[in-house]
């Protein structure tokens, strides 16, 4: 049974998104008030984000796989229940084992529902506005991950570590969401019974190609991190601003980016996915060494526009081209994607302040800047997506 305007689910799983990413921002906010409450070392309360992202990087791949299997779209209410119960738990527990129980509870439901909820929004769209679809999807993690530090804070300034509980409000209301939609979503990831004939219809899974694409993912994740980390701190200590300032800079940063997300869908949709990843990198290359050498506030100011639009621009249209070349494993291309990626830039993170300590802010960033030349390179090695085994459709590029 199909069901009715597939395409109303993909506003269902941005929302879901960013009821799954506010606990991924948020942890990191809970930080410094476990090192006051528990008087934690920086490398102790640290270890509670690895322990997330690792937690998340192995099984999330699992879940992709899980859903190319059977549709199981309880896993993407389930999930950020899970993912704002672990983060709600750490400000219960003065056990650091406990700490570090709740904080891989929440790691497991995101990663739960990452692959599922990205293969609903594939299902729930066509070859016109797969890449707006992901971004309005993509949206909502962004929001999310930007707002959970903001209510980390408010929440416990106003009750204290308790205050994490809050956590659980936006992940209540969402199981209600899916509940009421379940039939429709159960509807919405049917396979054909002849399921041979589907995938041929499909097309084949172009594992080079994937591989190739997954450098990109990687590199970009490292590119993510190393601003997100360091970008306050450069503005701070290079550019001789206040903290405030600092942190007004990162959000201003955030902004252009959450919105860029959804002009990279639209964009990828009206003029190819390859050709929107190029520009985005060749653009994003002489932006990010530019700023590193910007040694005026208004230049550096001006620089965020362009290295926050670029880097966002690619999002959508890597995530749409994975899921295309891997047709058959639309879960397994999105859990690495959506996921896998973001562990990969985290654990590179404690890399790049080693070369802060060694050298300064600046070279930290001109290395970030620096390896953002092999994505502008294996972008151009990027097939077409073959829709059967003797024919290709070359994108819109």
């Amino acid at each position: 049974m199909a069901t009715k305007d597939p395409g109303k689910y993909k506003y269902l799983m941005a929302f879901g998104h960013f009821c799954s990413d506010i606990n991924q921002g948020a942890l990191a906010a809970v930080l410094p008030f476990l090192i006051a409450a528990y008087h934690y070392d920086y490398a102790t309360a640290a270890t509670l984000v690895l322990l997330s992202n690792l937690i998340g990087s192995v099984v999330q791949p699992l879940f992709g796989q899980l859903a190319d299997r059977q549709n199981r779209p309880w896993l993407s209410a389930v999930g950020p229940l899970r993912a704002g119960g672990g983060v709600a738990l750490t400000g219960l527990t003065a056990n650091f084992y406990g700490l570090c129980a709740a904080v891989m509870i929440s790691g497991t439901g995101v990663a739960m529902f990452h692959p599922q909820a990205a293969q609903l929004v594939h299902r729930a769209s066509d070859d016109g506005n797969r890449a707006k679809n992901i971004s309005i999807f993509s949206f909502g993690g962004n929001l999310g991950f930007s707002l959970g530090p903001l209510v980390m804070t408010a929440a416990v300034n106003l009750f204290g570590l308790a205050g994490t509980l809050v956590f659980l409000v936006p992940e209540l209301v969402v199981c209600l969401l899916f509940n009421h939609h379940i039939q429709g979503l159960y509807a919405l990831g049917e396979v054909p019974k002849n399921r041979s004939a589907a995938k041929q219809a499909q097309g084949v899974d172009q594992w080079n190609s994937f591989l190739r694409l997954t450098v990109i993912v990687f590199i970009r994740s490292i590119i993510f991190f190393g601003f997100n980390t360091f970008l306050a701190l450069y503005w701070i200590q290079e550019l001789g601003q206040t903290e405030t300032a600092g942190n007004t800079a990162l959000s201003i940063y955030y902004a252009i980016s959450a919105v860029s997300t959804l002009i990279g869908g639209r964009l990828a949709d009206l003029c190819g996915y390859r050709r929107i990843i190029r520009i985005g990198f060749l653009l994003l290359l002489p932006s990010i060494l530019l700023f590193t050498q910007a040694k005026s506030l208004i230049l550096a100011s001006l620089l965020l526009l362009p290295i926050g639009f670029a880097l966002s621009l690619v999002y959508s249209p890597i995530v749409v081209l994975g899921q295309q070349y891997l047709p058959n494993r639309v879960g397994l291309a999105s859990g690495v994607t959506l996921g896998l990626a973001v562990s990969i830039g985290g654990l590179f993170t404690p890399i790049l302040g080693k070369i802060a300590d060694a050298s300064d802010l600046s070279t930290v960033l001109m290395t970030v800047g620096g390896i953002t030349v092999i994505p502008c390179i294996v972008s151009f090695f990027l097939p077409a997506v073959k829709r059967d085994k003797n024919a290709a459709i070359p994108l819109q590029d």
